[in-house]
């Protein structure tokens, strides 16, 4: 198939297959009519690159998958360093889980804090001014 055949069934843009390409992510291959040319098996490469990005890989982490389906394994992540990098990137997602749910938990105790105070009668001075109650006194 050709580069606007291939970009169609993959979802994706002729400029990202070519950016791929110089990438050496995707294969270059030329008929003699000078065209690329691809085959399911391009397809599938774009696909395991595709989905791998879609979970947040960034573009040289999906290399180890993509050079294990071009040696001929059924899944891109059927080698041993494509389970490396799963590992890597799920350590990477632990963390950040871990690093949320701190801010979560510091958010949670201002949030608590604030309304404790702004539910306190302030005695002998005026009404805070916030923001969202606003009343224009000119």
């Amino acid at each position: 198939m050709r580069i606007g055949e291939l970009a169609e069934r993959a979802g994706t843009t002729t400029r990202t297959l070519r950016y791929y390409e110089s990438r050496g992510l995707l294969p270059t291959r030329r008929a003699e009519n000078g065209y690329r040319t691809y085959d399911e098996g391009d397809l599938r490469l774009l696909q395991q690159i595709r989905t791998l990005q879609d979970f947040g890989f960034d573009l040289e982490e999906t290399r180890p998958f993509v050079d294990c389906l071009r040696a001929g394994h059924p899944a891109g992540d059927s080698c041993p360093a494509s389970l490396a990098v799963y590992r890597r990137k799920l350590g990477e997602l632990d963390a950040l889980i871990g690093q949320l749910q701190s801010v979560s938990t510091e958010v949670g105790a201002q949030l608590a804090r604030a309304e404790l105070e702004a539910s306190a009668e302030l005695p002998g001075g005026p009404e805070p001014r916030c923001e969202l109650n606003w009343e224009d006194d000119t």
